[in-house]
């Protein structure tokens, strides 16, 4: 019998973010703690995805209220405190990611958002987390927020 794929090393970090904001916010722990006992023994021996991890998760953990603001707007007939904790930390990462990583493409962000949603959220985790984000993201275009670089990331204005 064949196994699943293993998910990718950025698929993997987004995961293991999602477990340090979890833990994060379960224990009350300091973000240093967290970063020491959640994020670094994971990819110590992979410089290049620890410093995503360690940057992803600081991005995340700091920009949440801010996340949480933009969530609200979206969502509607929800109160914050009823959506599940784990579709949140996952909207949480992904617009850390729309907002500070200026070189990860907008739809990559939602599709591994909806992945991890898929993984670790409810059955309806996926569908609700790519319909607050797709609002998300147009609220950030059209607020002229979403600051993209790189080839391949930045939409032609000269639309034919």
């Amino acid at each position: 019998m064949s196994q699943p794929p293993r998910p990718s090393k950025r698929r993997q970090v987004r995961e293991r973010v999602l477990q340090a904001l979890y833990a994060y916010e379960a224990s009350e722990d300091s973000v240093d703690h967290v970063l020491a006992t959640v994020i670094r023994p994971t990819f110590e021996g992979d410089k290049t995805y620890l410093r995503f991890a360690e940057r992803l998760f600081l991005k995340s953990a700091d920009a949440r209220h801010e996340a949480d603001v933009l969530i609200d707007r979206h969502v509607e007939n929800w109160d914050l405190s009823r959506i599940a904790r784990t579709d949140r930390f996952v909207l949480w990462i992904a617009i850390a990611e729309m907002l500070y990583f200026p070189d990860i493409p907008p739809k990559v962000t939602l599709n591994e958002a909806v992945e991890v949603a898929r993984a670790f959220g409810t059955d309806k985790s996926a569908s609700f987390v790519n319909g607050v984000l797709d609002a998300v993201l147009r609220e950030l275009r059209e607020s002229d927020r979403l600051k993209k670089t790189g080839r391949g990331l930045v939409e032609s204005s000269n639309k034919s």
